[in-house]
């Protein structure tokens, strides 16, 4: 019994098809490590070039991305991942991904209001004052605790140079 029966009935990616991406991917990751360190110099030369590990490294990957991509291709027929399920690690996973974006752009703190704000909007049936309280109170509790008492800097936006820190 397979553990992919369940979904049998159900359309998605097939477990095929995502084995070979990822392997495609690594493969262009090696190719680029093996580009680089090649341009840097990776032979020996009195010693090791500043490319030299690198690019072994780089051709153990290069190795293993074929390997996965044969094996990806043999692969028994099944979906790994139904479309719905990969709906459900989107809604998580595209706001997060906003979420560091917009740390470069607004600092830690002021993000972190906006994040825990629309997810407590999103996936919670949680009073107005509620969200306010804890988007609020989370990061300014946070940025005590780091800021001020273990004296660890933490990425800042513009309200928090406007405000002398």
């Amino acid at each position: 019994m397979s553990s992919f029966e369940p979904y049998e009935t159900e359309s998605g990616l097939s477990r095929r098809a995502v084995e070979c991406i990822v392997a495609l991917l690594l493969c262009a990751v090696a190719i680029a490590v093996l580009w680089d360190s090649y341009g840097r110099g990776a032979g020996w030369d009195g010693g090791p070039q500043s490319g030299f590990f690198p690019a072994r490294m780089a051709w153990l990957l290069l190795a293993a991305s074929a390997v996965v991509f044969f094996q990806g291709l043999r692969a028994e027929r099944g979906i790994l991942v139904t479309w719905g399920q990969l709906r459900q690690v989107s809604m998580v996973l595209l706001p997060l991904t906003l979420y560091v974006l917009a740390i470069g752009y607004l600092g830690i703190y002021v993000a972190s209001v906006f994040f825990l704000a629309g997810f407590m909007i999103a996936f919670g049936s949680f009073r107005w004052w509620t969200i306010l309280a804890a988007s609020v109170l989370i990061p300014v509790i946070t940025f005590w605790v780091f800021e001020m008492q273990f004296e660890v800097p933490l990425p800042k936006g513009p309200l928090e140079a406007m405000l002398g820190f």
